[in-house]
């Protein structure tokens, strides 16, 4: 049983999950993923934010794109678009025969958790990657102008549209991982890493009773700011925030998950906000450019961790 979860979704998460894979041994760290971002598309069943972490653990990850593999090649698409096909969403052919994979083992009955574990055996990935339920739950993004499907609003739609607020579909019905839930009388304690609160933790939070088991645990939860210097240091977080009329800040961050977080990491350029934080905090270096940042940071936020337990 693992010792800390810690709750992800996209490229910032990934990245101080990958520190926190060099700091704790793999059988000390779990990674509840956010599946809010599944979605089907030219018949394939795709999970960025689990294919991010996988890749981003197994040092596959491509760096020059940000997203996918490394060393990809694109002959698929090239056809595709050829003959007139949606490319709006880039599949590398390495990254195509992943999503086949999964495709097939799903429509043979398999849970996404199974296939998940397959692909990280595969990959000598030996940390626990758990989506957060095997139940579809669907991130939509409201708009002045209608609902859209988050891959349409983050990938086709480039972001662009105006966010009024997020429904997740399925939330309600869905049920938590098993697997997450066995985890959680044990845990010394919870990070959520420095992912989007809105839309890629708030879906896993949203499933059931999952906000106040996590918020009665008796480990402590800690939040890693995704706001530096009133910025995101990656995708929409700070755009949303503005368009939805909170302060594009870290102390905003924490705000939103009063009542469920123990303590707050905030970076140094946000050193004058920590006494607005609500909660016990710390002021670290947390902009993850190298390997090194993200172990530094992962260390950082585990020695907090530990000192509220």
């Amino acid at each position: 049983m693992a010792d800390y979860l810690a709750i992800t979704g996209g490229v910032g998460g990934a990245k101080l999950a990958l520190g926190l894979s060099h700091v704790l041994e793999p059988d000390q760290i779990a990674f509840a993923v956010n599946t809010g971002d599944d979605f089907e598309h030219l018949g394939f069943s795709i999970s960025p934010d689990i294919d991010t972490l996988t890749y981003t653990l197994a040092e596959l990850a491509n760096r020059e794109l940000g997203w996918g593999r490394q060393d990809e090649t694109w002959a698929f698409m090239e056809t595709l678009e050829r003959l007139g096909g949606e490319t709006w969403f880039r599949l590398g052919d390495r990254d195509l025969a992943l999503h086949t994979y999964r495709t097939q083992a799903l429509a043979a009955g398999r849970s996404l958790t199974a296939v998940t574990e397959d692909i990280c055996r595969t990959l000598a990935i030996s940390q626990a990657v758990l989506p957060m339920s095997d139940d579809p739950v669907r991130t939509t993004v409201l708009t002045p102008d209608g609902p859209l499907a988050f891959q349409h609003y983050f990938v086709r739609d480039r972001c662009r549209p105006a966010v009024t607020g997020f429904e997740f579909q399925g939330a309600d019905r869905a049920v938590l991982n098993p697997r997450i839930e066995a985890l959680l009388p044990g845990l010394k304690g919870v990070i959520i890493c420095p992912s989007n609160p809105f839309v890629s933790v708030d879906p896993l939070l949203s499933i059931g009773h999952t906000r106040a088991l996590l918020a009665g645990l008796d480990a402590p939860v800690v939040a890693v700011s995704p706001i530096v210097g009133g910025a995101a240091i990656k995708g929409p977080t700070a755009k949303m925030m503005k368009e939805l009329n909170i302060p594009s800040s870290a102390t905003a961050v924490a705000a939103h998950y009063e009542g469920l977080i123990d303590g707050f990491v905030l970076d140094e350029q946000d050193r004058a906000q920590q006494d607005g934080i609500g909660v016990p905090s710390v002021v670290t270096q947390s902009v993850m450019l190298t390997l090194d940042d993200r172990i530094a940071l992962a260390r950082t936020t585990l020695e907090f961790l530990q000192s509220l337990g």
